[in-house]
């Protein structure tokens, strides 16, 4: 770990974000630096006048410098124990510990939980680490020790996958792979359905773990209908569905992979429930022509833009999407449609997601506005991390 010597300077009245606790320094806001600080590397922010207001992970790219502390502190071993033992208090006030029904959860979710640049997800005794800055992927040592003393016992592996989530130019040479134990135990439960999770080779960590408590939504609405899971990765969705005895449930990924894995999942919880059948095809083809043929429609997609750039191609492709679903979903139907696009704002969504109601011509209203769970924190001062949204529609 590199020793804090490295001070960063704001322009004149650059430092106001920061003294609302935004924890981002933008490139642009920055007036000069003393030292000579490394992609990674823990620096002190000053305003212009010389007034330290936080410190941080030095970073290459607009956001320069990701902030960890509103106070002068050194960031050693009790520093990170300590934001780990905060981030599991959280999680045990949320009945997300010792829960018999559920073992699956998000420990840390970076900024909500005061660690930018870092998740750790909890599958059944193993917590995946997926580190999306230099800064994090530097202090793993240190982590993977808070871990330990933190979760003691309850902890039985700590998996790195950061080997694709890291700044591509960032030259560390990252290599997926246990930090600590090994778990071959891959099965977990959620509201006591079982899956099995794949993080070696799964996207993500390995699980959508933020779509639990609209899953269960799904179920809520999902008696004598006829269900349509499209991007259904792991099926989660599908159970749910057939949980609250849908009539019939089709999943939907163009990733034969994950087709396998949905049926995999669907033996585990329902074996030879003839009601479940999946199909590994293009989510825009196989909604080409479905008229009336369901009644509930899930659109879960995976990210149509990962960056700014991306944003208005991503809101035609979720437009386009839902129009499909608008059009040919059953009179008096169901729909659920997501964006996990942390670059689409909640308000281009909804403009997406309503043109393509005007479009389909359909009566439609507004039953739920959904987001993430708990475990997904956001932290008041970031709405930025706000990052899924989605609606539950009565289509006419």
């Amino acid at each position: 770990m590199a020793e804090i010597i490295a001070r960063i300077f704001l322009k004149p009245g650059k430092e106001q974000s920061l003294k609302r606790f935004h924890p981002w320094v933008f490139s642009g806001a920055i007036g000069k630096s003393e030292g000579k600080p490394e992609e990674g590397d823990p620096v002190n922010v000053y305003s212009s006048d010389g007034e330290f207001l936080a410190m941080g992970h030095c970073q290459i790219g607009s956001i320069a410098v990701r902030i960890l502390s509103f106070e002068a502190v050194n960031p050693d071993f009790d520093f990170w124990k300590n934001k780990i033992e905060k981030a599991w208090n959280v999680r045990k006030t949320l009945g997300l510990i010792e829960n018999s029904e559920t073992s699956v959860f998000r420990l840390v979710h970076a900024e909500g939980d005061g660690m930018p640049g870092l998740i750790v997800d909890f599958y059944n005794g193993t917590a995946v680490m997926q580190m999306h800055t230099v800064g994090m992927y530097l202090v793993r040592d240190l982590l993977t020790k808070a871990l330990h003393a933190v979760l003691g016992d309850q902890l039985k592996a700590i998996y790195d996958k950061s080997e694709k989530s890291l700044p591509f130019k960032a030259g560390v040479d990252s290599v997926d792979s246990y930090l600590f134990g090994e778990n071959k135990e891959t099965e977990v439960l959620e509201n006591g359905l079982r899956f099995k999770v794949d993080w070696l080779e799964g996207q993500k960590t390995g699980f959508f773990i933020d779509q639990r408590e609209n899953r269960q939504l799904v179920q809520h609405f999902s008696k004598n209908r006829d269900v349509l899971n499209m991007f259904c990765y792991t099926g989660g969705f599908s159970f749910y569905a057939m949980k609250g005895d849908a009539q019939l449930v089709h999943s939907v990924d163009s990733s034969a992979k994950a087709i396998e894995l949905s049926n995999h999942n669907v033996e585990l919880n329902f074996p030879g429930d003839t009601r479940h059948q999946a199909f590994a095809a293009d989510a825009f083809e196989f909604m080409h022509d479905i008229k009336d043929r369901y009644d509930l429609i899930i659109l879960d997609p995976p990210a149509f833009a990962k960056h700014r750039d991306a944003v208005h191609q991503a809101l035609q492709a979720y437009k386009r999407i839902n129009t499909r679903a608008f059009e040919q979903i059953r009179s008096g139907g169901i729909l659920f449609t997501f964006s996990c696009s942390q670059v689409v704002s909640k308000e281009k969504f909804r403009e997406a997601v309503f043109s393509a109601a005007a479009i389909s011509g359909r009566n439609v209203r507004i039953l739920h506005q959904l987001t993430q769970p708990a475990d997904h924190p956001v932290n008041i001062y970031h709405p930025e991390g706000e990052y899924l949204k989605g609606f539950v529609l009565y289509v006419e």
